[in-house]
C-alpha cells in the first residue's frame, strides 16, 4: 500500500512539473510574440507617412500599445517568478522523497541552480524584448 501511495505521489509531483513547464512556456512565448508585434506596430506608426496629419492619434495608439505591453510583461514576469518558486518546491519535495528512500544519488542537486539561472535568463529575455518594443518606436519618431 505504501509503495503504491509513494508511486502516486511521485507521479503527481512529476505531472505538476510538466504543467509548470507548460505554463512557463506559455508566459514566455506569449510575452515575446506580443513584444515583437507591438514593436512592429508602433514602429510602423512612428515611421508612417501620415505621421504629421495624425500625430495625436498615432501617439495615443502607441501609448495604448505600450500600456498593453507593460501589463503583459508584468504578468509574464510574475508568472515566471511564481513558476520558478513552484518548480523549486516541487523539486525539493522530490529530492526529499528520494533521500528518504535512498535513491537521491540519481538526482543531481546542482540542477536546482541550473533552473534558477534558466529562469533568470527567461526573465531577461522578456524584459529586454519589452524594453526594445517600447524604446525603438519612440526613437524612430
Amino acid at each position: 500500500m505504501e509503495n503504491n501511495l509513494l508511486a502516486h505521489v511521485h507521479q503527481h509531483l512529476i505531472d505538476e512539473l510538466r504543467v509548470n513547464t507548460r505554463t512557463d512556456r506559455i508566459f514566455i512565448i506569449t510575452s515575446i510574440v506580443i513584444n515583437v508585434a507591438i514593436l512592429g506596430t508602433n514602429s510602423a506608426l512612428a515611421a508612417s507617412s501620415s505621421w504629421n496629419s495624425d500625430h495625436g492619434k498615432n501617439i495615443i495608439i502607441m501609448f495604448i500599445f505600450v500600456a498593453l505591453l507593460c501589463v503583459v510583461n508584468l504578468v509574464a514576469e510574475i508568472g515566471i517568478i511564481k513558476g520558478r518558486q513552484t518548480r523549486t518546491k516541487l523539486l525539493n519535495g522530490l529530492i526529499k522523497m528520494y533521500e528518504e528512500h535512498g535513491v537521491d544519488g540519481y538526482y543531481d542537486k546542482s540542477l536546482l541552480a541550473s533552473y534558477k539561472i534558466r529562469y533568470n535568463m527567461f526573465m531577461l529575455v522578456v524584459l529586454f524584448t519589452g524594453l526594445t518594443a517600447v524604446t525603438i518606436p519612440f526613437i524612430v519618431i
